[in-house]
């Protein structure tokens, strides 16, 4: 049986390329998704990797703004954004 051994670099590198492929993994659903100017609650779960009860909590504390219309939720991309860059969303 072969034995093989990882160092903490070997796990650092790993974590470098892991994260890279993420980012671009990320930038391509952004590219998309975030060419619109109103994304729907499904599109905006997806792109941030999150569930209906987050979205529901970012909305209920005004984190995420959002448009009712009919029975729907819509996002503005330029919202998600700012949210995603530390910003609160409201204008």
């Amino acid at each position: 049986m072969e034995i093989d051994i990882v160092t903490r670099e070997d796990l650092r590198q790993f974590k470098r390329e892991m994260l890279e492929e993420l980012k671009q993994i990320i930038g391509n659903r952004e590219k998309d998704n975030l060419g619109r100017e109103w994304l729907k609650s499904a599109e905006v779960r997806r792109l941030l990797g999150i569930s209906p009860g987050t979205l529901q909590n970012l909305r209920a504390g005004g984190t995420l703004p959002y448009r009712k219309v009919g029975g729907s939720m819509y996002y503005r991309t330029e919202d998600i954004r700012k949210m995603m860059e530390g910003g609160n969303g409201n204008g």
